[in-house]
């Protein structure tokens, strides 16, 4: 019988691996939550229109990538492919703009894209999500950028560039639209089947296109900067100040367009030239009009996305981290200090020590090469003869010493230990 395999690009998280994960994770909630960011966790299944109306119908995602499928009763559902749209959806319908004390949000989670798995980019991909709500100010985009910055300081990410733009606005956008337009046509020949598709129904996403011979047909291109309006070139010229107050070093990047519609003005990417061409750790920009777009009240918007796969690949290359080893082996023999071996490793991990033991007991020997693969730094050796004295030997399996632990209050004496240890 042929064994059931996961799906190409939906990858296990294996327990070796996870603590990579939780690692990532727990980093992201300090550094979130002491901006001011609070969870939400929102559905992975949403209707289809939320996407194609927020991302742009125009995108590769929409196009090309998305999961979607009719359920029983013809409704079309999507696998969410970000997790912008599916937060702004829920402040609309929950009316959180009610709540003075919720502005931004943050969320941590899987996501789903049906394009060509490759290192660091798979059909189930894993997020770290913020968004903020109903603040205009280039301040809050220094913050943003600022705070995306030290929660990877934290973390000890090492190669990465913080790079900015400007997409302008809805009002200054057209015009650049058309010159870049009519820049294209006279490149039409050079430019691969996506791009010249692209050219005549979302000219912008030329820019974000990889292929080598398309980079190269727009030397010479126009450049947003030169079309922002007044207002759209005060607001970053403000923006790179607050940046420079706060000694986060950037590159301007005429070029960066982002991968979604809904981006206007401050877009931004962290990059990398340790990951191949898909050197995009994280990025993000304003959405100023995305909310109205979804039937929801006029409120500006900023956040960004962090692929945690890739994360994860940098850490690696970076730094060594072997997970949590157990603090403690109980090595029992006979069967009453079986009983009593379980007994008290329930009741140690139960008080937050990560103990071990061998279900069924066995061989002193075979428990004690366990122990040594795990990487135990202490095992209590537990018999028959050591509950009749009511004392039993904690060995050090570096130095292997040994000291005698009462087997009075074995639980309490054991975390005073271990805590003097560490």
């Amino acid at each position: 019988m042929e064994r059931i395999q996961a799906i190409k690009g939906m990858n296990d998280i294996l327990p070796s691996e996870v603590h990579w994960w939780q690692a990532v994770e727990t980093t992201a909630r300090e550094v979130l939550e002491s901006f001011g960011y609070r969870e939400i966790r929102t559905p992975i299944v949403e209707k289809l229109e939320l996407f194609a109306r927020s991302i742009g119908e125009s995108t590769d995602i929409v196009e090309k990538e998305m999961y979607s499928f009719p359920d029983r009763k013809g409704r079309w559902l999507t696998l969410r492919p970000e997790a912008t749209a599916s937060i702004v959806r829920a402040y609309i319908q929950h009316n959180l703009q009610a709540d003075p004390l919720v502005q931004k949000f943050y969320c941590i989670g899987p996501m789903f894209r049906h394009e060509r798995p490759q290192k660091g980019r798979y059909r189930q991909f894993h997020q770290i999500d913020a968004e903020v709500f109903g603040i205009e100010d280039p301040m809050l985009d220094a913050e943003v950028m600022f705070m995306l910055c030290r929660f990877l300081e934290r973390l000890g990410v090492q190669g990465v560039g913080l790079h900015i733009n400007s997409l302008g606005c809805r009002r200054c956008r057209p015009d650049f639209r058309e010159a870049l337009t009519a820049f294209l046509a006279h490149r039409a020949g050079e430019l691969c089947p996506d791009c010249d598709r692209r050219r005549h129904v979302n000219p912008l996403r030329v820019f974000d296109c990889k292929v080598e011979r398309c980079r190269d047909a727009l030397d010479g291109a126009p450049e947003l900067q030169d079309y922002l309006c007044p207002d759209c070139r005060d607001h970053f010229h403000r923006v790179q100040s607050y940046l420079s107050d706060l000694g986060t070093p950037f590159e301007l990047d005429p070029r960066m367009v982002r991968g979604l519609d809904y981006y206007m003005r401050t877009t931004f990417e962290v990059v990398t030239d340790r990951l191949g061409a898909q050197n995009a750790v994280g990025g993000g920009g304003r959405y100023d009009g995305l909310m109205k777009d979804l039937g929801g009240p006029d409120l500006p918007g900023i956040g960004f996305a962090i692929g945690m796969e890739r994360l994860i690949l940098l850490l690696q290359q970076s730094r060594s981290h072997s997970g949590r080893v157990p603090d403690l082996f109980v090595a029992v023999l006979g069967d009453r200090a079986l009983r009593e071996g379980f007994r008290l490793v329930q009741g140690l991990r139960a008080r937050g020590i990560a103990a071990e033991f061998s279900y069924g007991g066995g061989s002193l020997k075979s428990q004690m090469r366990r122990a040594d693969k795990l990487g135990v730094p202490h095992v209590l050796i537990l018999g028959d003869e050591e509950l009749e004295s009511g004392k039993a030997p904690l060995r050090n399996m570096s130095s292997k010493e040994q000291v005698e632990i009462s087997l009075a209050d074995a639980e309490t004496a054991l975390m005073e230990y271990l805590r003097r240890c560490s």
